[in-house]
């Protein structure tokens, strides 16, 4: 086995990508590099520092419900704190250096990041090395790894800082130290409908165009059925969802915040 992740995905969750959620590997004409490497020069492992734990809110992508990968599903944990789990780390490096994470950020090789399939992003992650007790904190925000037994994939200087830009893959355990607060959330009401199967029409449409969830609202009394995106953290996400309604011709919604559902 190649001491690089050559099965590390990394992954846009775009407002404007369909997304119910199916996440798909990014193809390598997106790269310009076909194998992943070293950087250059060579990190000296005593002189990285842990990822510094500080409050964040969830971001405001890369936190669908769920995705799907290689035809396995994924469900984005809602809250993590206690969060615990054993198996293998791995690292990916300069092939993916520059280009965007899960959440929209950057990858940089340099920076104690990494990634996780379900964590919240971003969230601090204590990881320890198994068969040295050596540990860093990280900041997960991005997705993956993808491969059968591996649990996180850590930046280049995280595995340096572990010794396991050597090996390739270690045995580690890792423990949520911080996970993003849950900031205000909006609701988008779309339509509201008299006729129900027109209201699941739409529910399927709207879904197939945004990545969060959609509810129908009925109100039996009045045979009214309101359809509603969300919830959805407030700003540059709801924005982008406005933005996708209008690119497909949709009237603007109703905004709607918690008190007024």
């Amino acid at each position: 086995m190649s001491i690089f992740s050559h099965h590390r995905l990394i992954i846009l969750i775009s407002l404007f990508v369909i997304a119910s959620v199916n996440l798909t590997g990014c193809t390598s004409s997106r790269y310009k590099h076909s194998q992943d490497f070293f950087p250059n020069p060579i990190l000296d492992p005593s002189t990285l520092k842990d990822a510094v734990v500080k409050p964040e809110p969830l971001s405001a992508m890369g936190n669908p419900e769920k995705y799907t990968v290689f035809g396995k599903e994924y469900y984005v944990m809602d809250q993590s704190a206690g969060f615990k789990q054993e198996g293998y780390a791995s690292w990916y490096g300069m092939k993916f250096h520059g280009h965007a994470t899960s959440n929209g950020e950057i990858y940089d090789v340099y920076q104690m990041t990494a990634a996780h399939k379900t964590l919240p992003l971003p969230s601090y992650v204590r990881v320890t090395r198994k068969d040295t007790q050596e540990s860093l904190i990280v900041r997960v925000n991005d997705r993956g790894p993808f491969h059968e037994g591996r649990i996180i994939d850590l930046s280049y200087a995280a595995a340096v800082k572990l010794g396991i830009n050597k090996t390739g893959v270690a045995e580690v355990s890792i423990e949520v130290v911080s996970s993003p607060m849950k900031g205000p959330e909006n609701w988008l009401q779309v339509s509201a409908l008299s006729n129900e199967q027109s209201a699941k029409a739409l529910q399927k449409k709207l879904q197939e165009m945004q990545q969060w969830p959609v509810i129908i609202v009925s109100e039996e009394t009045r045979s009214l059925h309101k359809v509603r995106i969300g919830p959805i953290p407030v700003g540059q996400a709801t924005e982008k969802v406005v933005e996708i309604l209008q690119y497909h011709q949709l009237p603007d919604p109703l905004v709607l915040a918690e008190h007024q559902l």
